[in-house]
């Protein structure tokens, strides 16, 4: 018995377990751990025998964890949570030595607006810093609290409780159209927006702010193309009549890289929204944590994404 409570404490087990417990794939855990995937089946066998139970089973959907798998998890994760603050304490944190892979969740808009300089940072300052980007969701939440991720950028305003956030910049709306737009000239006028054809981003923590805004005015919206991010909408808008309508760090970025679109003022007040940077209250004092915030801060802070007639729109 004693045997079996000392092995427990292995870190490379614990490891497995809570990878394992993420991905459903003894491979994807062996990746994600930078280990084979025979050497992740022999540290998961370790783990059903000590435990006495088969932990993960497989399934058509991936290894789905057992009953005993699901009580063990959360105290899974706070061990190594502890060891991770034990560590960081003793060592600090070095980007230009340490291998680390750094996860964050984004909206798809984002990929396109904050990702970029982001990512150039982080490559400045750590050869040797890996980023993983997922979407944001309900699910952030669980994630940046057990430690699966260590921080969302965007827009989410259910993340308040036991979370930390910092306003990296504010953001209005505008109208994407084409460069050669056969109707609309420098101004747009409510009766034209009604009139003319749009495209909908459907995913977007901000898109909640803009369907409020056309349900309460009344504004009529013809929508005949919905996408599930932004990915293509720039080729669109482009060769197209279509309108969209973004947040205007988006709109600007596509219309800077030369994709033969343009900028017009948003014709209706749609409310304005910070864009913040969000970690759970476990990652205040890591030094890994700290450094890619700073990174994310000094990519933003301070800069509103705010254009000249948006106090008039508002």
């Amino acid at each position: 018995m004693r045997h079996r409570s000392e092995a427990l404490l292995e870190v490379r087990l614990l490891r497995l377990f809570d990878v394992l417990y993420q991905t459903g794939s003894v491979s994807g855990a062996a990746d994600r751990l930078g280990i084979s995937q025979p050497t992740a089946s022999m540290q998961l066998a370790d783990l059903r025998r000590l435990m006495d139970d088969p932990l993960f089973v497989r399934t058509p959907a991936g290894m789905e964890p057992t009953a005993r798998a699901e009580q063990l998890i959360g105290t899974v994760r706070s061990a190594l949570d502890a060891i991770r603050r034990l560590n960081s304490r003793d060592s600090g944190f070095s980007p230009e030595s340490t291998e680390r892979t750094f996860r964050v969740h984004m909206a798809p808009g984002s990929h396109i607006a904050l990702l970029p300089p982001i990512l150039d940072r982080i490559r400045a300052g750590g050869r040797n810093i890996r980023v993983s980007i997922s979407p944001i969701t309900p699910r952030t939440v669980e994630s940046l609290r057990s430690g699966e991720a260590d921080l969302a950028v965007g827009f989410a305003s259910w993340l308040t409780t036991s979370f930390r956030q910092e306003v990296l910049y504010r953001q209005d709306w505008v109208c994407l159209v084409s460069a050669h737009h056969p109707r609309i000239g420098p101004s747009f006028t409510l009766e034209q927006y009604s009139s003319e054809s749009h495209v909908h981003i459907i995913q977007g923590t901000s898109e909640d702010l803009l369907a409020d805004a056309v349900g309460a005015l009344g504004v009529r919206r013809d929508v005949v193309l919905q996408l599930p991010g932004p990915l293509g909408l720039s080729a669109v808008v482009a060769d197209s009549d279509l309108v969209a309508t973004l947040p205007r760090h988006i709109s600007e970025t596509l219309v800077e890289r030369g994709h033969n679109l343009r900028v017009v003022a948003c014709p209706f007040p749609i409310p304005e929204f910070n864009v913040y940077q969000y970690w759970h209250v476990r990652a205040d004092h890591d030094p890994g944590n700290i450094w890619l915030r700073d990174i994310v801060s000094d990519a933003f802070k301070g800069r509103d994404v705010f254009g000249p007639d948006a106090a008039e729109a508002w």
